[in-house]
């Protein structure tokens, strides 16, 4: 689960609690954001691998009116040879993110059955969040790879535009 996106901790839907006025904006503009964030995340992994292809989707936020409301969400892996260079880039995710204006939320092995090691990072000032996991190589064969989420805050369309990408 994703954390705060505008300084504040999330529900179980992944909406922020916050009393903050939501800012307006085009569903261009966050989406042209939300492939920056990505390729800023990409630049600090810096291992070369496979990207998965598909790009920033628009996603309801929980609660509010489909039309007019929306985030958008940026989820992609990178499989890498090595699952060692993947535990540095993750280490290096965790003291460069920082530099950059972001707050480590969560860092270390999560819950699951794997404990997977799981990394969230919040920038109230870019109003992303950003989860990253590492999936080992397992027995399956799959290859080693960092599974990416970058969530935008939620955003009122402008004037009468309305959102229709779902």
């Amino acid at each position: 689960m994703l954390t705060a996106i505008t300084g504040c901790s999330m529900t179980e839907t992944n909406e922020p609690r916050t009393s903050q006025e939501v800012k307006t904006r085009s569903v261009e503009e966050v989406k042209a954001d939300t492939k920056d964030v990505s390729s800023e995340v990409l630049n600090l992994i810096a291992v070369r691998g496979e990207v998965s292809e598909p790009g920033p989707g628009v996603a309801v936020c929980e609660g509010r009116d489909r039309d007019k409301f929306f985030r958008m969400i940026h989820p992609w892996t990178l499989t890498a040879p090595t699952g060692n260079e993947l535990e540095r880039a993750m280490e290096r995710l965790k003291e460069e993110l920082p530099k950059r204006g972001w707050k480590i939320v969560e860092y270390g092995r999560n819950s699951s059955r794997a404990k997977t090691l799981e990394l969230t990072a919040d920038h109230t000032g870019k109003e992303f969040s950003v989860n990253v996991e590492f999936w080992a190589e397992s027995g399956e064969k799959r290859k080693p790879m960092l599974v990416v989420n970058v969530v935008s805050a939620c955003y009122s369309t402008r004037g009468g535009e309305r959102v229709r990408e779902y």
